[in-house]
């Protein structure tokens, strides 16, 4: 794909080296733009996250608007290791401690119940969060670097998630303070999403994880009530 000259010149647009003894600069950036509220752009494992610190109120409304999205669809949260999710949620129950040793880092996204006051925002979360270890290095780097991370995909709500930077800077522009590239993001399915918050797991998305292999970790089938 031939990129835009306009958005290769763009000073946002930083490209990740594979040595990670060039990262301590980059990590610098995206961890003082997510100290004053800003947004970045991260990969992932699945696709690329667009993030900000959930614990300031301004800096979730901006990720809100930058994706057009409305509060109702809270915002998923990034960790840098199990025990750092671990201070964000009210219990990591057996169920979960099976599935974290699993597939974190990796594609699972678990919904658990929140730490009681715990005091961010991310939106209408009625009391759970959605908390996932991705497997890819330097974003586990700089969500080391700033604390945990509130993460969406990164496009505006309804359009298709763009797997290459240049797209991702045409659909969120302005409102992105550094655009971190990785090159083409995975081509494969996004997470699956287990939630847990209930008498019995439930599937909430199919995704990179075949369901008949969580349920083999989980020693049960998932609740498919409506």
């Amino acid at each position: 794909m031939t990129q835009d000259p306009a958005v290769t010149q763009d000073p946002r647009v930083i490209s990740i080296s594979k040595d990670e003894e060039q990262w301590p600069g980059l990590l610098e950036v995206g961890g003082e733009i997510i100290a004053r509220g800003g947004l970045v752009v991260l990969p992932t494992d699945t696709l690329y996250g667009v993030g900000c610190d959930p614990f300031n109120p301004s800096a979730v409304d901006a990720l809100f608007q930058a994706k057009r999205r409305g509060r109702d669809l809270p915002l998923p949260v990034l960790v840098h290791t199990w025990r750092q999710a671990i201070g964000l949620v009210d219990e990591v129950t057996d169920q979960a401690q099976a599935l974290i040793a699993a597939w974190w880092p990796g594609p699972l996204t678990l919904v658990l119940r929140e730490a009681p006051g715990i005091g961010w925002d991310l939106g209408d979360s009625r009391g759970t969060v959605a908390v996932r270890m991705p497997k890819q290095t330097f974003t586990l780097a700089l969500i080391q670097r700033t604390g945990p991370l509130a993460v969406s995909s990164a496009n505006r709500s309804g359009e298709p998630t763009p797997s290459e930077i240049p797209a991702v800077v045409e659909q969120l522009g302005d409102h992105v303070g550094v655009f971190f590239d990785a090159g083409p993001a995975p081509d494969g399915p996004a997470s699956s999403i287990v939630d847990l918050t209930g008498k019995r797991p439930r599937l909430l998305r199919e995704g990179a994880i075949p369901a008949d292999e969580l349920e083999r970790v989980l020693e049960e089938p998932f609740d498919d009530a409506i």
